[in-house]
Formats: structure tokens, C-alpha cells, sequence
């Protein structure tokens, strides 16, 4: 439904994407991470046929057809990063402007309000509303063609509560009518809450593509239990690296990394010494960290090893 073959988009001496190979079928969500400049925006308006590939390609629809062709454009429905809508319009009749221009059926006008949660606001002007009602007025748009492609550009940027209800509903029935929805957000937590699949780009490139099951299991990895004890036994140390070897010392606290079915292992090398535990709290692997990491490995390249490494 969505598919990108080596896309690459340069502007003069700027590459902001480089050589992306990515395919979001039908009934999948994909979110797209990565810091500001990574080229986000660049691979959805090249979906959306606003920007021109410089080499490689982006298909849209089955068959897949060029991104830039009117029949390829006609299958999708595009959010901006960024929605704006003549001030002296009422939400109701900005809807029903892109109603008509969509050629969609008049029902589907009050359809869309009630499910973005505008119904009592589409009576105003837009130039009354807040930046998260006109996101919603964004959703709406959105919703109003039978399209079997979304492409979401921070759809849940200043969204309220109300918003993000609205959000979450249309992606999740996106989902089961079998649409393809690529969408980015630097709201991790949208994004892990909403996607089956999660590409991160650095820099212009594809760093890494993970499934949710995937995820799941580069976050457990990265967990960390904290423990304090009564005393501080001099064998404790070595005693929980025999476990678990990057285990540290952070001020009176004995840091674990790793995932929960290592700290029963960790726990009963503890009692092995007789030491007392005061305290232990257990914290899991959080997408924001893994997301860190990756793009601390593009930014920051190899580096040498410690000396205690060496």
C-alpha cells in the first residue's frame, strides 16, 4: 500500500533522505522516529507526491502506482505537520468544503465532527479556535474520504485529551478496515500505544525498522533493578556480575541492567552472601531510551573501549 524503493530526496548539497527502502501494507501502522531534521516530514510529503524523489521511488495503492500520479493521490488522505484553515470559516464549513472537493457522500460531513470531537465548536469561526481544536478540524479532513492510505505528520501535536481519544479512535479503526497508516510523532508513548511496526531515522536514514514483538524485546533487555542493602558487603559486587556483568555501583545503589528474568538470578545471589535488602524498585526499558541509543550510534559512531574494556 505504501512502499518506498531506495528513496532518496536531495535539496541542492542537503540529502534529507537517503536511499529508503521501507513497505507499510494493508491494516498496518507504521510510526516514523527521529530527531528534528531526520527527514520525516520529506518521506511523507514524498508519499503525499508534494516532493519528487531525486532517485529511487514511492508507490502508493495496490498496485502501486507513483506517488506524484492524480491516481495515486486519490487513495490516500494526507494530515500536515502543521493544519490551517481560512479564519473567517466555521469548522462546519471548512468540513464541508473538502467534502465537496472529495466528492464524498453529505452524510459523512457530520460523520467526521462527531468523531473528532468538534460538535460544539463547528458553529465558529476557525480564526476562535485553539491550536488543539485545529488539529482536530485536521482529523476531520482527514476522515472524510473512504481512503485506503493515511499519512499523519505529528498528528497528535497540541491535542488535547479530547483530541487524543479522537486520534487514537481513527487509527484504530484505520487498522481494522485494513488501511495502511503511516504517521510521525515525537509523542513516544502515542506511538507505542499505536504502531505494530516503528522505523527510526537518523540523519536522513533508515537506522532501524523493529516490529511491535521486536520492541517488546529490545526494551525488556534494557530494564534496570535498583537495590540497597543494610551494609555494603565487599564480595556484593563481583557476587551480581557473575549474574549479570554490567551491574554497577550508583552512589548507595547496586544498578542491574537487564531484562525481569534475570533478577530472580540476581536476587538469589544476594541472599547466597546473607546480605540485608533495604530497598528495590524494578524499572522497564522505555522506547525513549532504545530511541537515544540508536541515534546516539548514528550520531556518534564507534568509540574506543574503556580501559577496564581494553
Amino acid at each position: 500500500m505504501i512502499v518506498y524503493r531506495a528513496f532518496s530526496k536531495r535539496f541542492g548539497r542537503q540529502t534529507a533522505v537517503d536511499a529508503l527502502s521501507l513497505e507499510i501494507g494493508r491494516g498496518e501502522v507504521v510510526a516514523l522516529l527521529g530527531p528534528n531534521g531526520s527527514g520525516k516530514t520529506t518521506t511523507l510529503k514524498a508519499a503525499a507526491g508534494l516532493i519528487r524523489p531525486t532517485s529511487g521511488e514511492v508507490l502508493l495503492g495496490d498496485p502501486g502506482r507513483p506517488a506524484a500520479e492524480p491516481a495515486a493521490r486519490r487513495v490516500l488522505s494526507f494530515l500536515p505537520q502543521k493544519v490551517t484553515f481560512p479564519d473567517a470559516l466555521t469548522g462546519s464549513e471548512v468540513v464541508e468544503f473538502y467534502r465537496e472537493l472529495r466528492g464524498v457522500a453529505p452524510e459523512r460531513s457530520a460523520q467526521v465532527l462527531r468523531f473528532a470531537a468538534l460538535n460544539g465548536a463547528g458553529a465558529r469561526a476557525v480564526g476562535t479556535y485553539s491550536g488543539g481544536m485545529l488539529q482536530r478540524l485536521g482529523l476531520a479532513v482527514a476522515l472524510l474520504p473512504d481512503a485506503p492510505v493515511f499519512l499523519l505528520d505529528e498528528p497528535t501535536a497540541a491535542l488535547d485529551p479530547d483530541g487524543l481519544r479522537a486520534f487514537y479512535g481513527l487509527v484504530e479503526r484505520a487498522r481494522e478496515d485494513g488501511r495502511a497508516v503511516l504517521f510521525t510523532s515525537h509523542q513516544l508513548g502515542d506511538a507505542e500505544r499505536l504502531a505494530d511496526r516503528f522505523a527510526v531515522l537518523v540523519g536522513g536514514r533508515l537506522v532501524a525498522a523493529l516490529t511491535a514483538a521486536q520492541l517488546k524485546d529490545r526494551l525488556a533487555e534494557r530494564g534496570l533493578m535498583r537495590l540497597r542493602f543494610a551494609s555494603a558487603e565487599p564480595a556484593l559486587l563481583a557476587a551480581v556480575r557473575a549474574v549479570a556483568p554490567a551491574t554497577a555501583w550508583a552512589g548507595e545503589e547496586l544498578v542491574v541492567p537487564g531484562g525481569a528474568a534475570l533478577r530472580p538470578r540476581v536476587l538469589d545471589a544476594v541472599r547466597a552472601l546473607g546480605v540485608e535488602i533495604r530497598g528495590l524498585t524494578a524499572e522497564e526499558g522505555r522506547l525513549d531510551g532504545l530511541y537515544r541509543e540508536l541515534v546516539g550510534e548514528k550520531e556518534g559512531g564507534s568509540h574506543p573501549p574503556a580501559e577496564d574494556e581494553r
